[in-house]
């Protein structure tokens, strides 16, 4: 889906500002505004509709974006990358589920950010097993200090992530030798967010459950995928066939033909296997 959003162009600080700026004064949309918008564009492609639902939601894309600042990426990019997510997400959103384009959207935005940080931050590149991957994702908000690691605190955190000590001092070498600066500048600055001494004190738990899985699985969407396996096998197949399909979306009646019940039935499981899904994605997010 390719939609001019008359926005300032991501890029600068200067023209992340604007586009901050603009984002902001977008109103956001009622359910009655964001069902009729979804309609015209499930029944008659309607590129006007979709681009009044992508603007309405940049805000939460900013909002998500601002939650991977940690990794060292420009903010911008984050952005970037998770307006494609919402991009991707409005294409498939179907108002006559009864969901709003809030709750399916955010995975595919969180999806889209994750993939581009796997991708291009050059240290999970050198992080090439999983219990690394655990290591990178981990050591940061394991530290106490931003004084370099003691023996002790290093063979707590090898034994804790089931890495060996050399493996968590190279990984502290190669955080330290980031080509960001430590420490804050003489001037106040936008980059000061990116800096490591702004986020190492974060304590807040890392995505690192999610990361590792779309890096092993090659996975963009592990949070759905998680929450789709702890389903059986019927109630998996009847959510893949009625949401995870590009085109021809299997109908009720479709389903009950195949599966030998009514239509009715398949209701019932497709509404209780969304509540389940629902409430996994979200424990996952936290």
């Amino acid at each position: 889906m390719t939609l001019d959003l008359s926005l300032p162009a991501l890029g600068s600080i200067d023209s992340y500002d604007r586009y901050m700026q603009s984002i902001r004064a977008i109103p956001s949309l009622t359910a009655e505004e964001e069902i009729e918008l979804g309609m015209r564009l499930k029944k008659s492609n309607d590129l006007e509709a979709a681009k009044t639902l992508i603007l309405s939601h940049l805000k939460l894309v900013a909002k998500v974006a601002k939650g991977y600042a940690g990794y060292g990426l420009p903010q911008s990019d984050l952005v970037q990358e998770g307006n494609i997510g919402l991009m991707k997400a409005v294409k498939r959103f179907d108002p006559e589920r009864g969901v709003r384009l809030v709750s399916f959207a955010i995975y595919w935005i969180k999806a889209e950010i994750q993939e581009y940080i796997v991708k291009n931050w050059r240290l999970v590149k050198t992080a090439t097993t999983k219990a690394q991957r655990k290591l990178f994702f981990n050591l940061r908000s394991m530290k106490k200090t931003l004084q370099p690691l003691k023996s002790d605190e290093i063979n707590s955190i090898a034994k804790e992530l089931n890495v060996k000590p050399e493996d968590v001092r190279e990984m502290e070498y190669r955080f330290n030798g980031n080509e960001i600066s430590l420490d804050y500048g003489s001037e106040e600055s936008e980059d000061d967010v990116f800096r490591p001494i702004a986020y190492l004190k974060d304590e807040a738990p890392e995505p690192s459950e999610k990361m590792e899985l779309d890096q092993s699985e090659g996975n963009s969407l592990s949070s759905l995928s998680k929450a789709l396996s702890s389903l059986d096998e019927r109630s998996r197949l009847i959510l893949e066939e009625r949401w995870l399909k590009d085109k021809d979306a299997s109908t009720l009646h479709e389903l009950a033909d195949k599966l030998g019940v009514s239509a009715e039935r398949i209701r019932q499981i497709e509404q209780a296997a969304m509540k389940k899904i629902k409430l996994l994605m979200l424990s996952s997010s936290h």
